[in-house]
């Protein structure tokens, strides 16, 4: 399989085949990244050659003699069937329309039993495909993008160099929905700075509850050294939010949601890992939050971010 630097995918993805069709981001501005510093290039596409051949080797897992002994070790007759591929680099939904469902037409032919193709994505890139070609993707098995909203809060938006408005989420995402292509969000907890958290959070929601996502994953804001958001902090331009701060941030988020969504906390960057599904678990949620605010100390908590080597 051809893979190149760091191989990002949400935690529910850990399933799904990951074939690579992109490396790096289209956009490479926003301020607080750093997830593709190791690339030497900011975006690549991966030559059809490689992909084919990436599909013909995972044909053959199901028969391979290791694949065959790890599925009896694990206690089950034969490797499972891939029924999902999830395409990765920053946003290969990028892609123009004929070359992603090129890349379908692959998949199909050499994995048959795959039912659906994920992948990350930026709302611009949803901006890029006319309301036919979107129904033409979902026909071909594109469903359940992940794509990194980061909030509802225009001034962080801008400030941030993420280049859409909280108008463009859901403008976009309302054609997604139209189009039958699911979709899941990623909420990036402090992206507002120092005392806006709770206002950002509340603008989110706002967003959020126009539209149906099926997840929102929250993240919390992580600056690395190598990031221009670190650059800014030291020019003192922009301030870090507190660690408790940002539960405060949360809890606010829940709070205003009032959609049915899956609700998650699972990622490295997050010191407390939870997850629920709203409305129903939306008051035990609310009081791990709260016991959390309570009793969390703040020096731990920074502690556990200033240590954090990788998302």
């Amino acid at each position: 399989m051809h893979y190149t630097g760091t191989i990002w995918r949400p935690p529910y993805e850990a399933s799904s085949l990951l074939l690579e069709v992109t490396a790096g981001c289209t956009h490479h501005k926003c301020k607080f990244c750093t997830l593709y510093k190791d690339l030497p290039f900011q975006f690549r596409m991966s030559p059809l050659e490689d992909i084919e051949g990436d599909l013909q080797e995972a044909q053959l897992w199901s028969t391979d003699p290791i694949s065959m002994l790890t599925a009896r070790l694990q206690g089950i007759p034969r490797p499972e069937r891939i029924q999902r591929v999830f395409l990765t680099g920053a946003n290969p939904f990028v892609l123009r329309c004929e070359r992603l469902m090129d890349i379908a037409d692959r998949i199909h032919q050499y994995i048959p039993t795959v039912k659906t193709i994920g992948c990350f994505a930026r709302i611009t890139d949803a901006a890029l495909k006319s309301d036919e070609e979107l129904a033409s993707l979902r026909q071909a098995g594109y469903d359940g993008l992940t794509i990194g909203i980061e909030t509802g809060d225009d001034e962080a938006l801008q400030f941030m160099n993420k280049g859409y408005t909280a108008a463009d989420i859901v403008k976009q995402c309302q054609r997604l929905d139209k189009a039958g292509i699911h979709y899941s969000f990623f909420y990036l907890v402090g992206i507002s700075g120092a005392g806006r958290g709770e206002m950002g959070a509340r603008a989110t929601a706002h967003v959020c509850n126009q539209l149906h996502p099926a997840l929102i994953g929250v993240n919390m804001l992580t600056i690395y050294p190598e990031s221009e958001l670190y650059q800014e902090i030291q020019r003192g331009s922009w301030k870090e939010e507190g660690e408790l701060e940002k539960y405060e941030e949360i809890r606010t988020l829940l709070e205003n949601l009032e959609i049915p969504v899956q609700f998650a906390a699972l990622g490295a960057s997050n010191a407390f890992q939870f997850q629920g599904t709203l409305p129903e678990d939306k008051k035990a949620l609310i009081m791990t939050l709260d016991k959390i605010i309570e009793t969390g100390k703040e020096d731990d908590l920074r502690e556990y971010r200033i240590h954090l080597r990788h998302l």
